[in-house]
């Protein structure tokens, strides 16, 4: 893993735990959630977030 790589996941996996809180307190939805993975995945580029999806 490059550093470019390692900077990106961690980026991805800073703004999906944010997310996530947002889901379990039900201020967004399991579809927004969904849509909002989809595109922090595609923009981040991460390895091992299909891992997690």
């Amino acid at each position: 893993m490059t550093n470019e790589q390692f900077e990106s996941q961690k980026q991805y996996e800073a703004r999906m735990s944010i997310i996530r809180a947002l889901l379990r307190q039900g201020l967004i939805t399991q579809s927004e959630y969904d849509k909002i993975d989809t595109k922090f995945f595609s923009k981040y580029k991460t390895i091992f977030g299909s891992l997690y999806r």
